[in-house]
């Protein structure tokens, strides 16, 4: 069997009309649940309902916490933000996260490669989140699909990701350190407000290229 687009293990199968985004930290309380609840509220700000345009955004992590809540201060954060972080439950990354997500977006360049060692032709689908925010600025939104169209998010976003790893070895980043989104485990609130808006910042010229609708002003 041909593992379709790069990504897959005989036996399972593409599905066309969804498209799954993983974000990935070390414990799934703090950084990757604030970046999956974001980028869900983004989306519905974008979308009205991210389902209607076959968005999928999870999260999982590296020393996962299964079954944890987030951090009480990651939950402040997205009260910030008027996100929702109710029904939040952490998760150790599995082989079947990496072999189902279409685009894996983690924490640091360590998390990254974690993802890559787990082979499942996770390379050209995992970045991390300010790396990928660095290529989609890059990419012209006129050269992706139309997102009015048949699958049109899912068919668009699956460009996007097939863009951003083109363009991976020519647009480097500054710094080892500009691609990274530290750990605010255990700080005060407002480092864990500072990483917040952070992701936030970065996230949003990610779910525009997306869904080729700008943000609400």
């Amino acid at each position: 069997m041909t593992a379709p687009e790069g990504r897959g293990i005989a036996g399972h199968e593409l599905d066309r009309s969804t498209f799954r985004i993983l974000h990935v930290s070390t414990g799934n309380v703090c950084r990757s649940p604030i970046t999956e609840r974001l980028t869900r509220h983004a989306l519905v700000d974008r979308l009205g309902d991210p389902m209607s345009g076959g968005l999928i955004v999870e999260s999982a992590g590296t020393w996962g916490h299964e079954g944890a809540p987030m951090e009480a201060n990651a939950e402040l954060v997205l009260a910030d933000f008027g996100a929702d972080h109710t029904g939040f439950a952490g998760r150790e990354l599995l082989d079947e996260h990496v072999i189902r997500a279409d685009l894996v977006l983690t924490a640091t360049r360590d998390h990254r490669a974690q993802v890559i060692s787990m082979g499942h032709s996770a390379g050209l689908r995992t970045f991390t989140l300010k790396e990928f925010t660095r290529l989609v600025r890059a990419i012209d939104p006129a050269t992706l699909p139309d997102p009015l169209g048949t699958h049109g998010t899912v068919d668009r976003a699956r460009a996007l990701v097939r863009a951003a790893a083109a363009l991976r070895g020519w647009l480097l980043a500054p710094s080892a350190e500009a691609d990274e989104v530290n750990d605010p485990y255990g700080a005060p609130i407002t480092f864990f407000r500072s990483i917040g808006d952070e992701i936030n910042q970065a996230l949003d010229p990610v779910v525009t290229a997306l869904t080729g609708v700008p943000a609400k002003r």
